[in-house]
Parts: C-alpha cells; structure tokens; sequence
C-alpha cells in the first residue's frame, strides 16, 4: 500500500516510520482494496506531552479515518491502527452485504 507519513512540525525518525508502515500494512490483510494512505503525526503542546496520530485510508467510494492520543507515538499508532482495522471490518462486511 502506498502510504504517505506527515510529521507536523517535526521531523520522525526512520525507526518510527518504519514501526507505523508495518502496523498500516496489516490492515491490507483485512481489506485488500486500500487504493492508499495517509498518516498524519503530532506533538499535542497543551500542557501534557501526548502524541496524536491521525490515519486516513482511502477505500473505493470511501475515506476511513481513525485518530488516537497517547503518551506514545507507538502506543497511538497501535490504537489508531486497531480503530480502523474495526472501521475496515464494518466497511468490508458493508459491502459484501450489497453484493
């Protein structure tokens, strides 16, 4: 899956790139017709050191999106991943209902 990483305002080492590339291409197990996407990472500077990370998949006919906070850009990404692996599943069984 082509995956595009965004890291806002900071530059992401290749070790973390690495980890969130492994864990979004999981989900092609679940939904092979991922066209591809995108993940979008965050400092949240407001008052707590939490990281954000956003990802967007783009599915024929559809956009699935997930975001999670955590002290972690490993333990966000983990959370994010599991959000739309279950958004992948319903989108799936979605489909296979109308066919």
């Amino acid at each position: 899956m082509k995956l595009q990483m965004h890291s806002i305002h900071f530059e992401a080492d290749r070790q973390l790139t690495d980890f969130i590339q492994q864990r979004v291409d999981k989900l092609e197990t679940f939904y092979d017709r991922v066209v591809e996407g995108e993940v979008f990472l965050k400092h949240n500077n407001n008052g707590t050191e939490t990281k954000t990370v956003e990802i967007k998949l783009y599915v024929p006919g559809s956009t699935l999106f997930s975001k999670e906070e955590a002290p972690s850009f490993e333990a966000a990404a983990d959370a994010a991943v599991e959000a739309m692996r279950r958004q992948l599943k319903k989108f799936k069984d979605k489909q296979m209902a109308h066919h």
